[in-house]
């Protein structure tokens, strides 16, 4: 399993939010650099996207909920989430999932 994984759930829908385009990376000094990108699966999760073992840092998920949205026929406020956080402990799995709609999102470390 990776080492950050992330599970997206659409809650104005009711159902796991499938097809959203995720981007995983890293801070390195004053610029993020992009270390893998991921499609949700069928159940809203990008579970196995390496890497398995992450540094400690500052990570940023970034979300492209315009595409889903238009997927989906839904027309929403934010086109974009990101969702910058801490790695401190790299023996530590990070989970990070998503609750959305069309006009909220909300985040959360979970486990």
């Amino acid at each position: 399993m990776s080492a950050v994984t992330t599970h997206v759930l659409d809650t104005g829908r009711g159902r796991p939010a499938a097809g959203v385009p995720v981007r995983l990376e890293r801070l390195d000094g004053e610029q993020y650099t992009e270390l893998t990108t991921a499609t949700t699966d069928a159940d809203g999760r990008v579970s196995d996207w390496g890497p398995d073992h992450a540094e400690p840092g500052t990570y940023r998920l970034r979300f492209d909920t315009a595409a889903y949205f238009a997927a989906t026929g839904q027309a929403g406020f934010f086109p974009e989430i990101s969702v910058t956080f801490t790695l401190a402990d790299p023996a530590q799995h990070h989970h990070v999932p998503v609750l959305l709609s069309p006009f909220a999102y909300s985040t959360y470390r979970g486990s």
